[in-house]
């Protein structure tokens, strides 16, 4: 019998990467496309973001031809620009970070309309992430390479123990 133990479906055991969205786990060597997949998020999301903003300007526009003023034009053009900025900031930080488990559940789910709101923000922000890495890579990495440390401390530990017997 080897010392490499296999998992019960037949690959190797210990822990594997998590997937993220649109790149699986390509994410953990860059392999399979792996480039080419970023360069396509980033498109897409750049894309996602020039068709919100365009239909974020029909909306606009009728809301010029219902002539309901200055102000209400005013207000609904610095609500959508603090929403992005808001929606960029968290989408960014949660790139980096887990949400907190202990946090209100309810304000999280407050956050979702602003989240919608924003969505030019969010898509920029992922847009912007995906030329650096995969959005969640680092976090993502950071993770699997704690719990790949943590893998390697225990079975060193149990080949350890099995060796003094």
């Amino acid at each position: 019998m080897s010392d490499e133990q296999e998992a019960p479906d037949g690959g190797p055991a210990g822990p594997r990467p998590e997937p993220i969205r649109f790149f699986g786990t390509t994410w953990l060597n860059h392999d399979s496309g792996y480039a080419l997949r970023r360069a396509g998020a980033c498109l897409g999301a750049l894309a996602a973001a020039a068709a919100g903003a365009l239909v974020l300007r029909f909306g606009y526009e009728g809301l010029a031809i219902a002539k309901v003023g200055g102000l209400v034009n005013t207000m609904v053009v610095v609500a959508f620009a603090v929403c992005s900025a808001l929606a960029f900031r968290r989408t960014w930080e949660r790139f980096g970070r887990r949400p907190d488990p202990a946090a209100d559940p309810h304000a999280e789910r407050s956050m979702q309309s602003l989240m919608m709101i924003g969505f030019i923000g969010a898509l920029l922000a992922y847009a912007l992430r995906t030329l650096k890495e995969a959005p969640g890579e680092g976090l993502h990495r950071r993770e699997y390479e704690e719990a790949v440390a943590r893998y390697e401390r225990r079975t060193e530990r149990k080949r350890k123990g099995k060796r003094r017997r």
